[in-house]
C-alpha cells in the first residue's frame, strides 16, 4: 500500500448550480487515464454536511447541492471547506480545501423601520444621537460601506467604524432647533453596501422637538433648621419642604430627593417623600455618634430635561439619657499585702458617660461592708480605690468589689464593674498545735527507729509562711536526756524512738517540741509532750521462796506426821516486775507424788494438807510448783518443795531451828522488797506531782468517772470500779487504813490508784472472777464486767 498526502486548494462562488465542476483532482495530480484503470476515487470525510462529490473513475470534483456561504461559514472569512479524498490501489490520500467565495446576495436591513427621537429645542448644535446600525450578512466589500441622510437644514449623519461590529450611524445637530418653526422633522437614513451596483436599506427617523424647560424650582425658605430628639422612632417627621416651579405641565411639577453626593451613612438615617417633600427618620439617631446633620435636598421638575435646585437642611440632635456610665480600671494591683496601712491605693478607676449635661454627670460608689472606699481624684471622672481599714488575710483572703457608677439623668442609668482584690499573706501568725499539751502512751519494748507518735501544728498563713518544720527542744534537763533518744521528722512531726523503752526502768517522761514556720522572720511555738510507758509482759515471775537459783527454786519442809487436814505446809513466795495482768501470778501443781495429800492455793501459793497422814504414806514427798503470770503470752518459773514427814518430837526440834532460819530469810526478803518498792514509789511520786499540776489546769472532773465501793474489814481486800464507755473495770488491792486516791493521768484503758504505801496498780480488763491478793477469797460478787 502506498500512502501519499497531497494538499490541493480550489475556490468557487456561492449559489452556483448543482453539478458545477470545482476541479479535476487526478489531472491536477498529473495522473493520466491509464493510471486510473482499476483505481477508484472517493471522499472519506468533510468539514460540513457533504456538498461536494467526486467522480470515482476520473477524479473530477463537482458541486452536489446549492451552497449558501452565509449558512456554511456565517461571517468567517475566508470560508474553507476541508475534504479528505482517497485513491485506491495503491492507497493514496489527498487533502482538498474548497474556498466559498461571497457574492452580493443580501441587502442591508435596519432592525426597525421607524425611529422616533425627542430632542429639546434647547439642544445645542453638535449634539450627537447614536442610531442603530443596519445589518448585512455579506462580508468584505459587499458589507455596509456608508450611510446617507435625506436632505435637511438641521441634521447630518456621521459614520463611526467599530471593526467587527461594523459601521454605526450617528445623528448630529448642525443647527439649533426651533420648536416654534418646526415642531418635528422626518428624515430618511439609507445604508449602502459595496456591491456594483450597491444594494441599500432604509429607515425613517421622526424627530419631535420638545418645549424648553427654562424655569428651575424655588424653595419657600432660605434656611431650614430643625431640632430632633435622639432615638426618635423610625417614621418620625423631621420637617417638610416646599418648592414651586413657574413652568407649566410637567416642567412645573416638582419632585424631591436626597442628594446622592451625601455620605452614605446620612442616606441610611433620613428619607424624603418625593411628592410632598416631607423628611422622615429612617434609621437610629444617636446623639453620641453625631449631634448635628446637614443634608442636601434636591427639587427637580418633571421636564424632559429636568432642572434641579438644591437646599441644605440643618438638623440638630437633642441628647436623651440613653447611655449608662462606663467604668474602666486604668491601673490595678490585683494583690495587696494584708499589713497594708489604711489609705493604700489599690486601683485607679476612670468613669465616662457619653451623654451630655446632667445625663453625663456620674457618681461612683462601692459597698459599705468592705474595707475599701473610693476617693475622688483631682482629675475629672477619676477615682482611687483605697483601703479604709486594716486587712486580715486569715479572716478573708480576697474581695469581690462591686463598683457602681450612676449618672444624674432622669431616669438615672447605672452600671457596675466587679474587680477581684487578693489579700496577700504576711507572716503574722505563729504555728499552733492541735493539742496542748500532748499525752501519748507508748508500749514498752517498742521497735527502735519506728514512729511511736506524732504531733501536728498548723499555721493560718500560707505558702512559705505556713510551711512548718519541727524540732525537739533540748535544754540539758533530765527530761531532755530521755528525749535525746527521740528523733522527729522535721516535715510531718512524726516522732521516732531510737531505742526501746522499759517500763520497769522508765514509766513516764516529758519533753518539748518546737514548730517554726518558714517566714521572714520565722515565727515559732512549742508544746509539751507527756509520754507514759505502758507495761508489757516482758518479765518472768521471780520465786523468792524457795530460794531461786538459775531459774529454778528448791526447798525442804519438815512436818509432823500427826498433822490434820488443812495444815499449812509452806507458802511459795514469788513476784513479777510487771504490773496488772502481766504481774498477776497464778500457782499450780505441776508434779506431786501423791495428789490426795497436798493441795495448792491457785492465788496465794499456800500448800496445805488435804488429809491426815497414815503409816503407809511415804516419808518424803516432792512437789513441783509452776508459777506463771497472766499476760497474753504467759511467762513462768518453777519451784520444787520437798516435804519430809517426821515424828512429832523431831518436828518440834527442827521447828525451832527452821523458825530461826525462816526469820532470817524473811528479813532478807523484806529488805529487798522495801528497796524495790521504794525505788518504784519515788519514780511514780515525781510523775504524780507533774500530772496533778497539769490536770489541775483542766476543767474535766475525773472523779465523776469512778465509783468507789465500800472497803471491807477483815482479810478481804478493797476494790475500786472504773467505768469507760460501755465497759466497767475493777482494781483489787490490799486494804489500807487511809483509803485510796485516784491519781490524775488515768485514761480510758488504765486506772492508777495510789495506796498508802506508794504501791501503784494498773487495772486492765479482767475476763474472769477475781480473788483477794491477801487471802485468796473469791469475791466475784464485787465485779461486774
Amino acid at each position: 500500500v502506498h500512502l501519499a498526502a497531497i494538499y490541493i486548494r480550489y475556490s468557487i462562488s456561492e449559489e452556483v448550480q448543482d453539478g458545477t465542476v470545482v476541479g479535476n483532482i487526478a489531472k491536477d495530480l498529473g495522473l493520466d487515464k491509464s493510471a486510473l484503470i482499476d483505481r477508484r476515487y472517493r471522499i472519506v470525510s468533510g468539514s460540513t454536511e457533504p456538498v461536494f462529490q467526486v467522480n470515482q473513475n476520473d477524479g473530477i470534483l463537482f458541486v452536489k447541492r446549492r451552497i449558501d456561504r452565509e449558512e456554511v461559514c456565517e461571517r468567517t472569512s475566508p470560508c474553507l471547506i476541508q475534504l479528505k479524498t482517497v485513491l485506491e490501489n495503491p492507497l493514496e490520500i489527498h487533502y482538498v480545501a474548497v474556498e466559498i467565495l461571497d457574492i452580493n446576495d443580501h441587502s442591508p436591513v435596519f432592525p426597525e423601520k421607524e425611529k422616533r427621537l425627542e430632542i429639546s429645542e434647547s439642544a445645542l448644535a453638535g449634539a450627537r444621537f447614536q442610531l442603530q446600525a443596519a445589518r448585512d450578512p455579506d462580508v468584505g466589500q459587499f458589507s455596509i460601506q456608508q450611510y446617507k441622510l435625506s436632505h435637511n437644514d438641521y441634521f447630518r449623519v456621521e459614520v463611526k467604524d467599530r471593526g467587527e461590529d461594523g459601521k454605526i450611524p450617528i445623528l448630529v445637530i448642525q443647527k439649533s432647533l426651533d420648536r416654534e418653526t418646526a415642531a418635528n422633522h422626518s428624515l430618511i437614513l439609507t445604508a449602502l453596501d459595496g456591491g456594483k451596483p450597491p444594494k441599500s436599506g432604509k429607515m425613517n427617523i421622526l424627530v419631535n422637538v420638545l418645549d424648553v424647560n427654562d424655569n428651575t424650582p424655588v424653595f419657600s425658605k432660605d434656611v431650614y433648621s430643625v431640632m430632633l430628639d435622639e432615638n426618635a422612632p423610625v417614621g418620625t417627621t423631621v420637617t417638610q419642604l416646599n418648592a414651586t416651579d413657574l413652568d407649566e405641565g410637567p416642567n412645573g411639577d416638582v419632585m424631591y430627593s436626597l442628594s446622592k453626593s451625601m455620605n452614605q451613612n446620612i442616606l441610611k438615617l433620613f428619607d424624603i417623600n418625593p411628592l410632598t417633600g416631607e423628611i422622615t427618620v429612617k434609621g437610629l439617631i444617636d446623639y453620641e455618634e453625631k449631634n448635628r446633620y446637614e443634608i442636601e435636598i434636591q427639587a427637580s421638575d418633571k421636564g424632559l430635561a429636568p432642572l434641579t435646585t438644591e437646599k441644605s437642611v440643618i438638623i440638630k440632635i437633642l441628647d436623651v439619657n440613653d447611655n449608662a456610665p462606663e467604668i474602666e480600671v486604668t491601673s490595678f494591683s490585683s494583690s495587696i499585702p494584708e499589713d497594708s496601712r489604711p489609705g493604700t491605693t489599690v486601683a485607679l478607676i476612670s468613669v465616662n458617660d457619653l451623654d451630655s449635661g446632667l445625663n453625663g454627670k456620674v457618681i461612683c460608689s462601692t459597698g459599705d461592708d468592705v474595707p475599701f472606699t473610693l476617693s475622688p481624684s483631682l482629675q475629672d471622672k477619676m477615682y482611687s480605690l483605697v483601703t479604709k481599714s486594716p486587712l486580715d488575710r486569715e479572716k478573708q483572703s480576697q474581695y469581690d468589689l462591686t463598683i457602681t457608677a450612676k449618672d444624674a439623668g432622669q431616669p438615672p442609668l447605672s452600671s457596675e464593674k466587679t474587680i477581684n482584690v487578693v489579700v496577700s499573706d504576711v507572716n503574722d501568725n505563729s504555728p499552733e498545735f492541735s493539742l496542748s499539751p500532748y499525752t501519748f502512751y507508748v508500749t514498752e519494748t517498742n521497735e527502735p527507729g519506728a514512729s511511736v507518735f506524732s504531733v501536728k501544728a498548723f499555721d493560718r498563713d500560707e505558702n512559705e509562711n505556713a510551711r512548718i518544720s519541727y524540732h525537739i527542744l533540748r535544754d540539758g534537763s533530765e527530761d531532755s536526756k530521755v528525749a535525746s533518744f527521740l528523733n522527729i521528722n522535721s516535715e510531718n512531726g512524726d516522732i521516732m524512738a531510737l531505742k526501746s523503752f522499759d517500763f520497769e526502768t522508765l514509766k513516764t517522761f516529758q519533753f518539748h517540741v518546737v514548730a517554726s514556720d518558714s517566714g521572714t522572720p520565722p515565727l515559732s511555738s512549742n508544746v509539751t509532750v507527756n509520754v507514759f510507758i505502758l507495761d508489757q509482759n516482758d518479765n518472768a515471775p521471780v520465786i523468792l521462796y524457795p530460794v531461786s537459783s538459775n531459774g529454778s527454786a528448791e526447798g525442804v519442809e519438815e512436818i509432823p506426821r500427826n498433822v490434820n487436814a488443812g495444815h499449812l505446809v509452806t507458802k511459795v513466795r514469788a513476784y513479777d516486775a510487771d504490773i496488772g495482768y502481766n504481774g498477776w501470778l497464778l500457782f499450780s501443781l505441776q508434779e506431786v507424788t501423791d495428789h490426795s495429800l497436798f493441795g495448792l492455793d491457785r492465788y496465794t501459793g499456800q500448800i496445805r494438807t488435804l488429809r491426815s497422814f497414815t503409816e503407809t504414806d511415804e516419808a518424803e514427798h516432792k512437789l513441783v510448783i509452776l508459777v506463771k503470770d497472766n499476760g497474753n503470752v504467759s511467762l513462768s518459773a518453777t519451784a520444787t518443795v520437798i516435804v519430809k514427814l517426821v515424828e512429832p518430837k523431831e518436828a518440834f526440834a527442827a521447828s525451832d531451828v527452821k523458825s530461826s532460819a525462816k526469820a532470817d530469810e524473811e528479813n532478807n526478803v523484806t529488805f529487798y522488797l522495801m528497796i524495790t518498792l521504794g525505788s518504784v514509789s519515788a519514780l511514780f511520786l515525781i510523775s504524780i506531782i507533774v500530772l496533778i499540776a497539769m490536770q489541775c489546769s483542766k476543767s474535766t472532773d475525773y472523779t465523776s468517772k469512778y465509783l468507789q465501793e465500800t472497803n471491807y474489814d477483815g482479810t478481804l481486800c478493797h476494790s475500786i470500779q472504773y467505768r469507760s464507755g460501755d465497759k466497767r473495770y475493777m482494781l483489787v488491792g490490799p486494804r489500807t487504813s487511809i483509803g485510796s486516791t485516784i491519781v490524775p493521768g488515768s485514761h480510758a484503758n488504765t486506772l492508777r490508784i495510789a495506796v498508802s504505801y506508794r504501791t501503784v496498780y494498773h487495772l486492765s480488763h479482767l475476763p474472769q472472777p477475781l480473788r483477794c491478793f491477801c487471802c485468796s477469797e473469791r469475791f466475784c460478787r464485787m465485779v461486774s464486767v
